[in-house]
């Protein structure tokens, strides 16, 4: 919600410094003003019409994550069904695409490739040694977005590459 109606306080969400005490001085006053109540209102009404030419970008995967992290962390652990979830599957998947130098950027000095369960892959990070993620792109994308231990995926491929996998601290 403040991400989306107040831009000064985006950027502390991913650098550090000046950007995110600002941030957290914008969130903090947020807190103070709003109840729980009206913030899920905010979130509910949609995004303000200026975000309208960004909103899948921004908002598809950090919905999909935030939905599952409630989801899971209400117990259940397993991903939806396959027919629930194959239209999100299929659009997670284009983001991943898009974004994967982004949402791989944790990763140094070894190549990645994303592999969905049915074989396709996308080349996230160049690299002697090779690691591969696979599962399918709601799983992965909970991986790369710091879910590692409750997503549903496979780290292979070369043995010191996926160890490295392992070790990156994925999120924001």
């Amino acid at each position: 919600m403040v991400r989306e109606r107040k831009p000064l306080a985006g950027p502390g969400l991913v650098m550090g410094g000046a950007a995110a005490r600002l941030t957290a001085r914008i969130m903090a006053h947020t807190q103070a003003s709003c109840t729980y109540e009206q913030m899920v209102a905010r979130v509910r009404s949609g995004p303000p019409p200026w975000t309208a030419p960004f909103d899948a970008l921004i908002n598809l995967t950090e919905y999909f994550v935030h939905h599952e992290d409630v989801r899971r962390g209400g117990g259940d652990p397993t991903p939806r069904p396959a027919e629930e979830r194959r239209a999100v599957e299929s659009a997670l998947w284009h983001r991943l695409r898009r974004g994967a130098g982004f949402m791989t950027r944790p990763v140094k000095g070894i190549g990645l490739d994303l592999v969905t369960t049915d074989g396709d892959t996308i080349t996230a990070c160049r690299g002697a040694g090779r690691a591969t993620l696979t599962g399918t792109p709601g799983e992965i994308v909970l991986f790369l977005s710091g879910r590692g231990e409750a997503a549903h995926v496979e780290i292979g491929g070369h043995s010191e590459a996926a160890a490295a996998l392992r070790a990156a601290h994925f999120g924001l």
